[in-house]
């Protein structure tokens, strides 16, 4: 029997991935480098005892997303959950965005955004940054201008730069993405880590979201939650579009334990920035070009080809993120902030490999 194809349109595409290697100490992927603490995983077993598992879960996750919102000074109706960030920015784009619409990114930078607009159907369009990865503002609002994109995406911090977006350039780009009606997405899953946030620039008038995971700065990457804030308006929207009880009980119950460990949360994201820091320091003082960071994560060149370089930090059974032949990021890998004893293991084999 023959096999029916796929979308025309999907004929060509490669997965998003993350390949992975056995290594004893893995920093390849800007997950959190512990686990939440002993009391969470505690809260959410007796949360869990006590879920009506054969009714369906509270569609609307009123709960959750009323404590999250509380964390922000924003009503329940601004918020909208989801099954990771991901599944966030997928249904802004299957509402707001698909056939006959496009996307603007501003590259390199989080490779997702592209590739779920050619899953839902929008035509993604681009736009390279400085040499430096900075966003030249003048470019990006003519690109919004000349473009007209249904949505357009800004990282900030940015992956796999780890640039924080100049409130200039995010005000200016959200002015010109309303004189074309359309819709601003600045995607923080990194927020916590930086030192500004565009969250202060929502308004119910104003067509701007920021989304947000627990992923990373929660230490919750094998929940897959994530969620934006926005305007109620657009809230609605993507609730008449996502599928019905997409949420299910369980994950409901662990993001509104892990709100309970807000101090704990901070205390960790405190201490990553810290050893991001050091890490920062150090690959510079091993002759290594490094770029500012706001992020959980870094990203250097180093002084030889970085391909060699990640193949003996696998030798030495320490994974980074090889970024050397992706467009763009020429020579360049990406280490993920771990542990004071990773992060220390990382840098003295990069030491080694570097060394004399």
């Amino acid at each position: 029997m023959s096999r029916p194809p796929v979308r025309d349109d999907l004929v060509a595409l490669s997965g998003y991935h993350s390949p992975q290697v056995e290594v004893e100490v893995r920093l390849n992927t800007n997950e959190a480098p512990e686990p939440p603490p002993p009391e969470f995983a505690k809260a959410v077993a007796e949360a869990v005892e006590g879920l009506a598992w054969h009714r369906y879960p509270d569609r609307s996750a009123i709960e959750l997303r009323t404590a999250i919102g509380a964390l922000y000074d924003l009503p329940a109706t601004r918020v909208f959950c989801a099954n990771g960030s991901n599944e966030v920015l997928q249904t802004l784009l299957l509402t707001f965005a698909g056939p006959g619409r496009s996307t603007l990114t501003f590259e390199p930078t989080y490779a997702l955004h592209s590739h779920l607009s050619r899953i839902t159907g929008s035509r993604p369009l681009a736009v390279d940054r400085r040499t430096d990865f900075s966003l030249d503002p003048d470019d990006a609002v003519a690109a919004v201008l000349a473009n007209r994109p249904a949505i357009t995406f800004l990282c900030s911090p940015n992956n796999p730069t780890g640039l924080v977006e100049t409130r200039d350039t995010i005000t200016r780009v959200l002015e010109a993405v309303g004189e074309v009606d359309g819709l601003l997405v600045v995607d923080e899953a990194y927020g916590e880590f930086a030192p500004r946030s565009a969250i202060d620039l929502l308004d119910e008038e104003i067509p701007l979201v920021v989304t947000k995971t627990y992923s990373k700065t929660w230490a919750m990457a094998g929940a897959r939650l994530g969620y934006l804030l926005g305007p109620a308006w657009l809230v609605e929207k993507l609730e008449l579009v996502v599928l019905p009880y997409h949420l299910d009980s369980m994950k409901q119950a662990a993001g509104l334990a892990a709100l309970r460990f807000v101090d704990a949360m901070n205390a960790r994201v405190a201490g990553i920035v810290e050893e991001r820091g050091r890490l920062q320091a150090e690959l510079g003082e091993l002759g290594a070009e490094v770029w500012p960071s706001g992020s959980n994560f870094v990203l250097f060149r180093p002084p030889i080809p970085g391909d060699r370089v990640w193949q003996e930090l696998v030798d030495h059974s320490v994974l980074v993120r090889n970024t050397a032949s992706w467009e763009h990021l020429d020579g360049c890998l990406r280490v993920t902030v771990g542990t004071a004893e990773e992060n220390s293991r990382f840098l003295r084999a990069m030491a080694d490999i570097l060394g004399p």
